[in-house]
């Protein structure tokens, strides 16, 4: 099943149909309607392509399994559809060739679905452990009017992956989806987040990317009425060789919508680069609109690698709030030495600071036992680099 192209949205300030903006919105769901990249394009110049084991061009076949176990509670449908359903593709269309592929080539999908009115008792819980091979992945997390959910995707094992989230966060209604990539050393992965956030809804994504050899992720939200709000938080710690890619995108096609955008990195080891992408448009007639974005990156050892870049598009006069802001550099010498003065080794000084770097965005993780698991991985990770 393929899906019909949309061409690029045009932001033209009124002066005909010319368009203006460079982050326009666009996708295909057939892969013949993207070139295969060769690193050069704008869209991958920061991604090692070579290192994506034939997901971008093509030659990757499905032959991987994945132990797929979902702990739902009592107002929550879980279905397992094949190609045909008709919820399968409606939040978003794919952006690259690669998410492109992974619409063409998957055989199931996972849908889950939270009943109208239904505030969750406990999270949902879709642990996914990859079993070597390839695999092309669609979930749809679909929360109805006046619902409120957490639902957590915790990915782990090895293997190449790739694959779409798509959400509908219904009127007025709350989601909170943690995304954890906590793959082995030498996993791929790449996917896309298709959100869209409706009247007086709110839309939080936590993602945290700790594994994998390469990871690219793309957060994208568009609006569907008045009063939406959506916040796109992220940590990842990029450890010897790895890459990490978040490409994050916010279309306030809508007017008085709100955004609020944080990421948050660690580097350290030989060859360590991560990639942070974040755009936002504020489209030509909204009003009311209130957004902001930011990034921040510790780089902990020689050897490693940042590119941040915030965008922010604006096609009108009438903006309630809007800015970005990105900021790469080392651990602060003075907090050091204030710990150290008094009578803190070097190490345990350093662990502090780190943690302390992350604790504001774990914290806004709202389980408890998660919150606890992933602290402790964080400083696992710093233990090895150590």
């Amino acid at each position: 099943m393929t899906g019909p192209s949309i061409e690029p949205k045009a932001h033209s300030h009124g002066l005909g149909d010319i368009p203006f903006s460079k982050l326009a919105t666009h996708g295909s769901f057939d892969v013949n309607d993207f070139p295969v990249p060769n690193g050069r394009e704008e869209e991958w110049r920061f991604t090692p392509v070579r290192r994506l084991k034939g997901l971008h061009d093509g030659t990757a076949v499905a032959d991987g399994t994945d132990k797929l176990d979902i702990d739902a509670p009592e107002g929550v449908t879980v279905e397992t559809v094949g190609r045909g359903d008709a919820r399968l593709g409606t939040a978003g269309f794919p952006a690259d060739r690669v998410i492109a592929q992974a619409y063409t080539s998957f055989e199931e999908a996972t849908v889950v679905t939270v009943a109208q009115g239904k505030a969750l008792e406990r999270p949902v819980v879709i642990s996914r452990e990859a079993r070597g091979g390839t695999r092309f992945d669609q979930y749809v997390i679909d929360v109805k009017p006046l619902a409120e959910a957490i639902v957590v995707l915790n990915q782990t094992g090895t293997g190449v992956r790739a694959g779409s989230v798509d959400v509908h966060v219904a009127d007025g209604a709350r989601l909170t989806l943690i995304s954890v990539q906590d793959w082995d050393r030498d996993a791929v992965d790449v996917s896309q987040h298709n959100a869209q956030v409706a009247k007086d809804a709110t839309f939080k994504s936590i993602v945290v990317t700790l594994g994998g050899d390469v990871v690219r992720m793309s957060p994208k939200v568009a609006y569907k009425g008045r009063g939406a709000n959506a916040e796109l938080h992220g940590l990842y710690f990029t450890g010897d060789g790895q890459h990490h890619e978040h490409r994050s995108l916010i279309d306030h096609n809508m007017s008085n919508t709100r955004s609020r955008v944080e990421y948050k990195g660690a580097l350290s080891g030989k060859g360590a680069h991560s990639v942070w992408i974040g755009d936002v448009i504020i489209g030509e007639g909204t009003t009311g609109t209130d957004s902001y974005e930011h990034n921040r990156n510790l780089q902990l050892t020689d050897g490693t690698r940042v590119d941040s870049v915030p965008n922010l598009e604006i096609f009108t006069g009438e903006v309630e709030g809007a800015g970005h802001a990105a900021a790469s550099g080392r651990l602060d010498d003075i907090h050091l030495f204030y710990l150290r003065s008094r009578g803190i080794p070097e190490d345990e000084a350093r662990r502090l600071v780190i943690r302390g770097y992350f604790l504001e965005l774990i914290n806004r993780i709202p389980v408890g036992e998660l919150r606890e698991g992933i602290m402790d991985k964080v400083e696992r990770k710093l233990a090895e680099h150590e």
